[in-house]
């Protein structure tokens, strides 16, 4: 078996009297598509900072490729490709001269990398003579991940990489994650989507810079620990407001059109609760109400998790 591509044991970070990290824990397997997954503040951009050896954790440690990342900083920068959340080429420059930039760096060129980066940067050579700050949301976020990959790196960060752009450039871009992930290159990319989360080998649940769960996005969505239902009908304010009156609720929150409605009484039948559940709505002047069991998705459970985590409840 290979050594892991990162492993993180233990790091924290504070900026004044803010915690970013608190004790983060953490390995990444050589040749996984890993995904960090939480909200603004959760402490992945701080995460990703350390491990391109941008920042000093206060404590713990932190290998990349086997090298530490305070001691073998300038080791792990030429094995690292990094595409930060915010576009950061130069955006007088034409597309070909950032790419070209970025190659000469790392002391290559385009034309020695260009196998690797072809299926993404085809997509854009046609457009190789055009400043970098003209092109479209998808055509940065190509060009991008063409600069952070131009060097043969062995390792690809990715600070969520397609927050700002439209629904088809982000499938588009995360089948080129597919294509990378089985060439054998080892990906870690944030995300706030949970469509994204959902095609990574495994996931780290981040919140208020805490790890609240690791597994596999299935995995993460069976932990959650009672039976799930999705309530339809409206109006919506007033449905939830009479979900969370319900003598049994533990959980009870908007998802999309629908509610997401959860009991605390583990002993009880599904359908028992979705009986009694729809009974007590019934009564309520609701329109159209409908009760339907759900398999539990990622979201749930970091909703659940978030709940119990000490830093949230504090």
């Amino acid at each position: 078996m290979s050594a892991p591509a990162i492993v993180v044991q233990g790091v924290t970070k504070t900026f004044g009297e803010t915690p970013a990290l608190r004790g983060v824990s953490l390995s990444v397997a050589a040749g996984e598509l890993f995904g960090l997954v939480g909200p603004d503040g959760a402490g992945k951009s701080t995460m990703f900072r350390v491990l391109t050896t941008l920042l000093v954790p206060d404590a713990g440690s932190a290998t990349v490729m086997g090298h530490d990342v305070v001691r073998d900083l300038w080791a792990i920068r030429s094995l690292v490709g990094y595409m930060p959340g915010r576009f950061a080429l130069y955006a007088d420059l034409s597309v070909e001269e950032n790419l070209r930039f970025f190659a000469s760096v790392f002391g290559t060129s385009i034309e020695a990398g260009y196998d690797l980066i072809a299926p993404i940067y085809r997509q854009i050579e046609p457009f190789r003579d055009r400043r970098a700050g003209a092109l479209s949301g998808g055509m940065k976020q190509k060009l991008a991940l063409s600069c952070a990959l131009v060097h043969r790196p062995q390792l690809l960060l990715l600070d969520e990489p397609t927050t700002g752009v439209d629904a088809v450039s982000r499938r588009e871009f995360w089948d080129l994650l597919d294509e990378l992930r089985a060439s054998g290159l080892t990906i870690v990319a944030s995300t706030p989507y949970m469509d994204e989360a959902s095609r990574c080998d495994r996931i780290g649940l981040m919140q208020d810079g805490r790890v609240l769960a690791i597994d596999a996005p299935a995995a993460i969505g069976a932990q959650f620990p009672r039976a799930l239902f999705a309530v339809h009908g409206g109006p919506r304010a007033r449905m939830i407001a009479e979900l969370r009156r319900y003598p049994f609720v533990a959980s009870a929150y908007p998802f999309g059109e629908t509610v997401h409605f959860s009991d605390r009484r583990l002993a009880e039948s599904p359908d028992t609760i979705r009986r009694e559940l729809a009974d007590y709505l019934a009564v309520a002047d609701l329109q159209e109400v409908r009760v339907a069991p759900i398999a539990p998705g990622i979201e749930d459970t970091f909703m659940e998790l978030m709940g119990e985590s000490p830093s949230v409840a504090a």
